[in-house]
C-alpha cells in the first residue's frame, strides 16, 4: 500500500467504508467504529502537540516580522470566513424560499443515535486544550522570535522533527482505515442518508457555494502570488478528501501542509499558516452553518433578518476557533449563539445538528482547502515565490 499515492488509498478507504456499511454485518461495523474511537482519541491527544510543534518553530523561524504575519493572517482567515457567511446569507435569501417553509419536514433525529459504538474504548485526554496549545504557540514563537533565543528554538525544531515522525509513521498510514469505519457506520446508520434526502437542495446550494468560495479564494490567491488558481485547487485534493473521511480540520492538517508545500508554498510559511487556519478559518463550516440556520428559522416561520444573521456571522467566527479538533464540533460551539442571538429551542437545536452533522465532512473540506489559498497570500506577502514540488522532493526535505 505504501507504493500507492494517499490519494488513490483514501479513495479506496471511502469505496470499501461504504461498501462495508451496506453488507449490513454489525460485528464488522462496530469493529472499525472500535478503531475509529481509539485513532480518533489518539488524533485528539496528538492535535495540540501538532499545533504547538509546527506553529512555535514556523512563528521563531520569521523572526521579527512573526508578529506582523500573525496579525495578517488571521485577519485575512476572519475576513474570509464572514465573507463565506455574508455570501451564504444572501444566496440562501434569495433561494430557500423557493423549496423551504414551516412545515416541510416533522422532527428528525440527530444521526449520531444511529451510528453503532466500538467493542470497548481508550480514553486518551490531551494534554491541553486546542485554544490553550495555540496561546502557548503564540508566546513562545513570539517570544524566541523577539528574544532571538537559539537553544530555545533548536528545541522546538527538534520537537516538532518528533510530531514530523509520529505523523508520517503513524497518523499518515492510518488515516484510509480511518475513513473507512467512519463511512462504513455513516452508511450502515441509514439515518444521515435520510436526512441527506430530504434536505438535498439546501445541501446542493451549500455545496455550490463552498465551491464558489474556493474558486474566489484560489483566483485571489493565485492571482496575487502568479500561480494557476486551478491547478492550486487541484493540488490540494488530497487534503479535500482527508477531510471528508475525518470531519477535522486539526485531524488534516499533516495532509493539507503536504498539499501546500507541493503547490510551492515556503515549507517555513505552511508550517505557520496551515495549522494556525486549521483552528482560525471556518469558510465551509460558517456557510454550513448560516444555511442550515436559515433553513431551520424557514421550517419554524421565524423572520430572517440580515441584521441580526451579520451579527451571528460575526460571532460564530469567533466562538468556532476551539471546534476544528472535534468531528461536528463546529455546530456544538454554535449552540449557545443560536440560542442566545437567533433564540433557537432545545428542538430546533437538535435539529440543527442534524442538518449540520449530515454534510459536516463537506464544510470541512472546504475550509481546509481554503486554508491552502491562505498560506499562498501570505506566502506571497512574505516575499516567497511558488515553488511547486513533487513527493520526492519533500520527502528529501523531510529526511534533512
Amino acid at each position: 500500500m505504501k507504493k500507492i499515492g494517499l490519494l488513490p488509498r483514501l479513495i479506496i478507504g471511502l469505496i470499501l467504508g461504504i461498501a462495508i456499511g451496506k453488507m449490513g454485518v454489525p460485528a464488522l461495523v462496530r469493529l472499525l467504529a472500535t478503531f475509529n474511537g481509539i485513532f480518533g482519541n489518539f488524533l485528539g491527544f496528538v492535535i495540540p502537540l501538532i499545533i504547538i510543534g509546527f506553529i512555535v518553530p514556523g512563528i521563531a523561524d520569521l523572526g521579527k516580522s512573526a508578529g506582523k504575519l500573525l496579525g495578517i493572517t488571521t485577519l485575512i482567515a476572519y475576513c474570509s470566513t464572514i465573507i463565506a457567511g455574508c455570501a451564504a446569507f444572501f444566496t440562501n435569501h434569495a433561494l430557500l424560499h423557493n423549496f423551504v417553509s414551516a412545515g416541510t419536514v416533522g422532527k428528525l433525529a440527530n444521526p449520531e443515535k444511529g451510528l453503532l459504538p466500538g467493542f470497548f474504548n481508550i480514553d486518551m485526554p490531551p494534554i491541553m486544550g486546542v485554544m490553550s496549545a495555540l496561546l502557548i504557540a503564540f508566546i513562545l514563537g513570539i517570544g524566541i522570535a523577539a528574544c532571538n533565543d537559539v537553544t530555545l528554538k533548536t528545541v522546538m525544531h527538534e520537537f516538532q522533527s518528533i510530531v514530523e515522525k509520529v505523523i508520517s509513521n503513524i497518523v499518515i498510514p492510518l488515516l484510509p482505515v480511518h475513513i473507512c469505519g467512519i463511512f462504513a457506520n455513516m452508511t450502515n446508520a441509514g439515518q444521515i442518508a435520510a436526512i441527506m434526502s430530504v434536505f438535498a437542495k439546501v445541501f446542493v446550494v451549500i455545496i455550490c457555494l463552498h465551491i464558489i468560495i474556493l474558486v474566489f479564494q484560489y483566483t485571489i490567491a493565485g492571482t496575487a502570488a502568479g500561480g494557476n488558481p486551478f491547478k492550486l485547487l487541484k493540488g490540494m485534493l488530497p487534503a479535500y478528501l482527508t477531510a471528508i473521511g475525518t470531519q477535522s480540520s486539526a485531524a488534516t492538517i499533516p495532509v493539507t501542509l503536504a498539499s501546500t508545500k507541493r503547490n510551492g508554498v515556503a515549507a517555513g510559511i505552511a508550517d505557520f499558516v496551515i495549522p494556525l487556519c486549521a483552528t482560525i478559518h471556518l469558510s465551509g463550516s460558517t456557510i454550513t452553518l448560516t444555511s442550515c440556520t436559515m433553513a431551520v428559522m424557514l421550517l419554524n416561520g421565524k423572520p430572517i433578518e440580515f441584521g441580526n444573521m451579520f451579527g451571528f456571522i460575526l460571532m460564530l467566527g469567533v466562538t468556532m476557533v476551539a471546534a476544528p479538533g472535534v468531528p461536528g464540533g463546529a455546530v456544538m460551539a454554535a449552540l449557545g449563539i443560536l440560542q442566545s442571538m437567533l433564540g433557537f429551542t432545545p428542538d430546533q437545536q437538535a435539529l440543527m445538528i442534524a442538518l449540520y452533522l449530515a454534510q459536516d465532512s463537506f464544510g470541512t473540506a472546504c475550509n481546509v482547502t481554503g486554508d491552502g489559498a491562505i498560506a499562498v497570500l501570505v506566502n506571497k506577502i512574505a516575499g516567497n515565490k511558488l515553488e511547486p514540488k513533487t513527493d520526492a522532493q519533500l520527502a528529501a526535505e523531510g529526511e534533512q
